[in-house]
């Protein structure tokens, strides 16, 4: 290891390195959120989100393929209701082109051989998915991947099996309004009540859901040692925020501004969906580069040299490359 890869190496936080965000002085603050914006130019968080978009898409029509196939089992009331609530979070046009797939789809006769090939094309999509944002956290967090292939593979299947899971608990909960609620709440003797209080209760639940989601992945795919699962951190919270602010504020400007039904013709609505997934990619992703620069901060507190990378601890270092350039970080962050 050179001399400026040696001298840029994490090591043990002294004793007056703040152990949380809120430990952090005001002006670190200042200087995360500066570092944010740059980072987030500097590592290409667009070109890294158009990426995730492209596994996303990969991912989302094998899936409906599965929800129509299964559609017989679990009834079409079932179906609709699923596409009514992805119209209250998804621009109008992203609504019209799903309900359009699953409408195609159900005409051509959806079998149980079907759903398998489905499913497996869905799981593929998203273990690809996970594995573009494994690179993403990497370059985020300006670290080298070191994991061999016999822990990724597992974590790609780990992380890809969790988030099914975690979708599939999301349909449920979507799906559980009007006559299932009403039964549920005879059942336990609620009455009417149960389905006024989960039609509000259940988007507070999803919500949860999804900052689940994207904390198992701020943790798990980098390849960043990280003191313990953080439940809650400001860069997940930053991410789900800015997701809501995203898609309901693109979903405004589509209804009443945008143009492209004129610019695309008939691909319009598959461009909205596009630029809806990519959106919300991104705002995944600056909540990442966000805990970044806390992390960054936080070692900078403790004593690391504000310019030197990498300032994470890996949790597998790699092997160093003789042939490679040296980078002491301070053409990045000058």
């Amino acid at each position: 290891m050179s001399a400026a890869r040696a001298a840029g190496a994490p090591g043990k936080a002294g004793s007056g390195a703040p152990e949380t965000p809120a430990q952090l002085p005001p002006r670190a603050w200042w200087g995360v959120l500066k570092r944010t914006v740059g980072e987030f130019r500097r590592d290409n968080v667009a070109d890294w989100a158009a990426a995730l978009t492209y596994y996303a898409v990969l991912s989302v029509f094998p899936a409906l393929i599965v929800l129509v196939s299964l559609s017989g089992l679990v009834g079409q009331d079932v179906i609709s209701t699923i596409l009514s609530q992805v119209a209250a979070i998804a621009p109008q046009d992203v609504t019209n082109l799903v309900e359009q797939q699953v409408g195609n789809l159900r005409r051509s006769g959806g079998t149980g051989l079907v759903a398998i090939f489905g499913l497996l094309v869905a799981l593929w999509s998203a273990s690809g998915y996970i594995a573009a944002f494994v690179r993403a956290g990497n370059a985020i967090y300006d670290i080298e991947e070191g994991r061999p292939f016999w822990k990724l593979t597992p974590l790609r299947v780990g992380l890809t099996l969790v988030f099914v899971v975690l979708m599939a608990a999301s349909a449920v909960i979507v799906t559980f309004t009007g006559e299932l609620a009403r039964v549920a709440g005879e059942a336990l003797g609620f009455g009417e009540t149960a389905v006024t209080v989960w039609n509000y209760a259940k988007w507070p639940v999803l919500l949860l859901i999804a900052s689940a989601l994207v904390m198992l992945l701020y943790w798990a795919a980098p390849n960043v040692r990280q003191p313990g699962f953080p439940w809650i951190s400001p860069g997940g919270v930053l991410a789900v925020l800015l997701w809501i602010v995203v898609s309901l504020g693109f979903a405004v400007y589509v209804a009443n501004f945008g143009s492209y039904n004129k610019t695309y013709g008939t691909l319009g609505a598959v461009v909205v969906f596009l630029v809806w997934l990519w959106l919300s990619n991104m705002a995944i992703l600056l909540g990442a580069e966000f805990d970044a620069e806390l992390m960054r901060a936080k070692k900078i507190a403790a004593g690391h040299p504000p310019t030197a990378e990498p300032y994470a601890e890996p949790r597998d270092p790699a092997e160093e490359d003789p042939d490679r350039p040296e980078d002491d970080g301070v053409s990045r962050l000058g």
